[in-house]
């Protein structure tokens, strides 16, 4: 069987999920994935990016980072998103670039994807749960498969116990305040062991 194939897909204007999309990255490859790190779009002016410096700053740092592509979707047998709370719901970059994956899901080319995904906000109770399962309510319709990480490793208490996803709270100085590189790792690799049954069933 070959290796699976996983997308880690973020979306991050200061920094926050690039960093936890990292971090999946590099426990995808820890448990023998082949490893994708894209980013999603954006879709806010150049003149905005550039009137503030944290978001400013973010893009240079990431401008050698290839943006996502529907044939990214379609190469993927796994895929990890992670997207920042707006509203209580996920950022707008990520609901437009999920807005035009309809060819692929009415030629069937959606399903049984393994799904998996984390998300930030500015306070604990400003949308984290409801940012993925705002998510996965897409996933659900691409006829995918949800892996989320439960309670399945004590490091999903340590970063905060979010059973849907790692989510994780931002000071306003923009620094994480739970230490969630664990569950972020946890969940990768759990995301990649979920899809290797899958594609074994399939074969």
């Amino acid at each position: 069987m070959t290796n699976v194939k996983l997308a880690v897909i973020y979306y991050s204007a200061g920094g926050t999920n690039y960093r936890l999309a990292g971090w999946a990255e590099e426990a995808g490859r820890e448990a023998g994935a082949e490893v994708k790190l894209l980013k999603i779009p954006e879709t806010v002016s150049q003149e905005k990016i550039e009137a503030n410096p944290v978001w400013k700053e973010h893009a240079i740092e990431t401008a050698c980072i290839p943006e996502v592509t529907l044939a990214d979707l379609e190469w993927a047998d796994a895929i990890i998103f992670s997207v920042p709370t707006r509203f209580g719901t996920m950022a707008g970059q990520m609901k437009s670039f999920l807005d035009t994956t309809g060819r692929l899901w009415a030629s069937g080319k959606t399903v049984n994807k393994v799904v998996s995904a984390m998300t930030s906000a500015q306070n604990p109770h400003g949308g984290q749960e409801a940012t993925l399962l705002s998510l996965y309510t897409s996933m659900m319709h691409w006829g995918a498969v949800i892996a989320t990480p439960g309670y399945t490793d004590p490091s999903i208490f340590g970063a905060g116990g979010n059973p849907y996803g790692t989510s994780v709270t931002v000071g306003q100085d923009g620094k994480m305040i739970e230490d969630v590189k664990a569950a972020v790792k946890h969940q990768a690799k759990r995301t990649v062991t979920v899809a290797e049954w899958v594609k074994k069933g399939n074969q």
